[in-house]
């Protein structure tokens, strides 16, 4: 179904809606970056260890790596970096010594906080106009969509 004059379909308008999104989104966590003084990809790096914690997942390095799609060897200088400013800690907390888990170190976690609350209040705000189903529906339609990008991100490319 096409809404007249626009020559777009409701599944065109949604999708151009998600990229509008994403790029207000990365242009929120750029702001992030220079409000730290940091670089772009740092301050991803930052976002994603803080996000994972905050989740009750906490990445590896690998984990980091994979998720901002640096190598291992860039994400190790990128930690290097975040540590020396005291944005991270490295812990090891399993049993197994050997693997590291990455932390946000509290002198990060207030500022973070601080910059990323305001859009959060309003997000919030915004689902609590719809009713309990409908964001169910979000929320199933949003886990869907990133399955459908995991399998895209895991073809091989030329």
């Amino acid at each position: 179904m096409e809404k007249a004059g626009s020559g777009q379909t409701p599944v065109d308008r949604v999708l151009d809606g998600l990229r509008g999104f994403g790029a207000h989104y990365t242009e929120f966590t750029r702001g992030f970056a220079a409000h730290l003084g940091l670089h772009v990809t740092d301050a991803a790096a930052l976002v994603e260890i803080i996000y994972a914690e905050d989740h009750g997942r906490p990445l590896s390095p690998a984990r980091l790596s994979e998720r901002i799609s640096l190598t291992s060897g860039a994400t190790t200088a990128l930690l290097h970096r975040l540590e020396r400013a005291g944005h991270i800690v490295r812990t090891r907390e399993r049993s197994d010594r050997r693997i590291v888990t990455l932390r946000s170190s509290p002198e990060i976690q207030g500022p973070g906080r601080e910059y990323f609350g305001p859009l959060e209040r309003h997000l919030t705000a915004l689902l609590a106009r719809y009713p309990p189903e409908e964001v169910a529906r979000f929320e199933t339609f949003l886990a869907e969509l990133q399955s459908a990008m995991d399998v895209v991100l895991a073809e091989p490319r030329d």
